[in-house]
């Protein structure tokens, strides 16, 4: 009687795959070449017999779920489009903390309604390189700006519908992340809206502003390079600006002004510097 010889442990542990956990590590193991090498306004870069390889999956699972590779990169543009939200507090966690340092260092100047302005100048002139830097060095942010892409490219259907729908998702939450730490801020340290404004509008087009620079940057590399001595928003001196910086704090303090409701009083001083100190220690302690 001939026996049969046993399967190897990987053909076992494909055997009990089910369709949807095959489909998952497909798109895990794609969208991490995504995030690796970066998405381009197509996906032709993407070798879907590699992405089989790294998902450790059986070919005819996949080719069952997926006859065309094509199939398979729609199913992978809405899994992208899903997590397509480059979170900016995640991709820079010390940012908050180091503004609300900054504020502390100056926080004087907010006793004097004209110099609150300059005030969320400092912290953004200080602030807005580094990120700058962060969002342009990242891949998160090349896949997302792909992404916007490669939607207008796509025809009218539902895939588009799809895309156009998780990409609104992510707009939204974005946004709102931003204003709502522009509202923080602001708010501590005596600065609302103009009229007819609000933190969201604020918050969208800074974002407008350093998604516009993150895609001039390749070919103006003087983006980045170009410091300069100025004082735009009349802080006691001059500090030296660099062009991402001067532009997103121009959009932003460009909106606010100085709440004439608060009342500077030394009590006032007292509990926000609690409250920026707090910031700072809770911040710290996340991070450790």
């Amino acid at each position: 009687m001939t026996r049969e010889t046993p399967e190897s442990g990987l053909a076992r542990r494909r055997k009990r795959l089910s369709d949807e956990e095959t489909a998952r590590r497909m798109l895990a193991a794609a969208a991490a070449t995504v995030e690796e090498a970066g998405l381009t306004v197509s996906l032709d870069h993407i070798s879907f017999e590699e992405i089989i390889r790294d998902a450790g999956v059986a070919r005819s699972a996949v080719y069952r779920r997926w006859p065309y590779k094509d199939l398979f990169f729609s199913d992978l543009l809405r899994e992208l489009a899903k997590g397509a939200s480059p979170a900016i507090a995640d991709a820079n966690p010390g940012a908050l903390q180091a503004a609300a340092r900054t504020v502390l260092a100056h926080l004087g100047w907010a006793r004097t309604p004209g110099l609150r302005r300059a005030l969320a100048g400092e912290a953004l002139r200080e602030g807005a390189l580094g990120e700058f830097q962060i969002f342009h060095r990242s891949s998160a942010w090349r896949t997302y700006f792909a992404l916007q892409a490669t939607f207008r490219s796509l025809p009218d259907g539902h895939l588009r519908a799809e895309v156009q729908q998780s990409l609104a998702e992510s707009e939204h939450s974005m946004v709102e992340d931003v204003a709502t730490a522009y509202a923080q801020v602001a708010r501590l340290i005596g600065l609302r809206p103009r009229a007819g404004i609000t933190f969201g509008t604020v918050a969208r087009l800074a974002i407008a502003t350093l998604r516009g620079l993150i895609l001039m940057a390749p070919s103006n590399p003087e983006i980045t390079a170009q410091r300069f001595q100025a004082n735009p928003f009349g802080a006691p001196e001059p500090a030296e600006w660099s062009e991402p910086a001067l532009a997103i704090a121009t959009v932003v303090l460009g909106l606010l002004e100085a709440d004439p409701e608060v009342e500077w009083t030394d009590e006032h001083e007292r509990s926000v510097t609690a409250i920026l100190r707090s910031g700072c220690r809770r911040r710290k302690m996340q991070q450790d």
